[in-house]
């Protein structure tokens, strides 16, 4: 149990934990952004889309696979209003990595994740 929590933990180390959504901080990744805003249930789909990305490129473990998002809130950081979407994956032994948070623009581009959702 204790290899499968390590494996875990450094599979789930991997993750983009820099949330950098302050105003100068550059988020394109070759990406076409949407400046338009979406609404809570394509924001949703979003997220969903991104989870299920990191399980494809093993960034996540397979278990976060088909979880839909527990809540979805606009919330602002450093002055700019984003979507997070919020993951709870109970089959996660580490209590401090069950939930997982996926912020996005307003438009639903994929800002980043973590799992302490700041």
């Amino acid at each position: 149990m204790q290899l499968r929590a390590y494996l875990l933990s450094t599979i789930l180390s991997l993750l983009p934990f820099a949330v950098m959504a302050g105003g100068g901080h550059n988020h394109d990744h070759g990406h076409s952004h949407s400046h338009t805003p979406v609404n809570q249930a394509t924001a949703k789909t979003k997220a969903s889309k991104i989870v299920a990305a990191f399980v494809k490129r093993k960034k996540l473990d397979k278990s976060w696979d088909g979880i839909s998002a527990s809540s979805v809130e606009k919330k602002v950081f450093k002055g700019n209003p984003e979507w997070v979407a919020v993951f709870v994956n109970k089959n996660i032994t580490d209590t401090k990595k069950q939930n997982l948070y996926v912020f996005m623009t307003l438009g639903g581009d994929y800002i980043a994740a973590n799992f302490t959702g700041k």
